[in-house]
């Protein structure tokens, strides 16, 4: 097996390669210039090394191209999240991962079609992929109902601002808002990689917990981490009066709840051997990142 830090590498660089081969690539379009400016030149693709590191937990063959696909559709769909949240409407913000946001490079209502663009095209891509149709049917099911959800959490962390929410309700926001495209890049990975009913529900356990996880850590980056170290706007949750994790429970008791959250994920791998070590180090990176 390769590090974590090979293979995410190894990640970076097929999915960006991906990305250029499956976005608009008429770089006299405007539209075109703004879709490529969202998807290329930046992020983890955290999601993408999820869809991949769970696929190779099969024992058989399978498709290295839907597996390409998926990560792309999944990338896609993070990107059009992120380019909707940005807007003046949503978080208003000015800076996603160390540059401007795109209603900033370019404006708001190509912002607006940048992300309805991205969202269309990531279905296409995947609806391409050379892979059994009721395999196929699974993993489209599994992205349309992320994104579908996702929608949901927005709505509801919209609507929280000012707000007291409860752990409780702030859980189902996140589970909705974040976890569920974390669920979607897992599951797709396991339908893709052709695992029984008992694996796909320890699969589902996994990407629950670090869904939550995830996000409890960037509550937690957003209020300790400087803009120039995050790669975005600090302390924004605080300046909107949006409930977190950290205004709820405090700094100490959310790395508490990170952390149980690793732990719950690592458990639920212990079926698997070492074919699910990478994804027991993105569990890590997770709970470990500093940006």
């Amino acid at each position: 097996m390769k590090s974590l830090s090979d293979f995410l590498k190894h990640v970076q660089v097929d999915v960006e390669a991906s990305l250029n081969e499956y976005l608009p690539s008429d770089t006299s379009d405007v539209l075109a210039q703004a879709m490529r400016y969202a998807c290329l030149g930046g992020g983890k693709r955290i999601r993408a090394a999820l869809v991949l590191g769970t696929a190779r937990l099969s024992e058989q063959t399978i498709s290295q191209d839907a597996v390409k696909r998926a990560q792309a559709a999944i990338e896609m769909i993070h990107a059009y999240s992120l380019v909707h949240d940005d807007l003046p409407c949503m978080d208003d913000d000015d800076l996603r991962r160390g540059k401007p946001t795109v209603h900033k490079a370019f404006n708001e209502s190509i912002a607006l079609l940048v992300g309805d663009g991205l969202q269309a095209k990531a279905f296409e891509v995947l609806s391409a992929a050379d892979v059994d149709a009721q395999i196929l049917i699974k993993v489209l099911n599994a992205l349309s109902m992320a994104a579908f959800k996702m929608v949901q959490g927005q709505m509801i962390d919209l609507s929280s601002v000012g707000l007291k929410l409860s752990q409780a309700q702030l859980a189902h926001m996140h589970s909705l808002k974040t976890g569920a495209m974390i669920e979607s890049s897992v599951m797709m990975g396991a339908y893709l990689a052709g695992l029984d009913k008992s694996a796909c529900e320890r699969l589902l356990t996994f990407a629950q917990s670090i869904g939550l996880a995830f996000q409890v850590i960037d509550d937690i980056l957003d209020a300790t981490v400087s803009t120039e170290d995050l790669g975005k706007t600090a302390n924004k949750d605080a300046t909107h009066d949006k409930p977190t994790y950290v205004s709820i429970m405090g700094l100490s008791a959310a790395k508490d709840l990170a952390e149980k959250l690793y732990a719950q994920a690592i458990e639920a791998l212990a079926v698997f051997d070492e074919k699910a070590d990478i994804l027991r180090g993105l569990a890590d990176l997770i709970v470990k990142r500093t940006n």
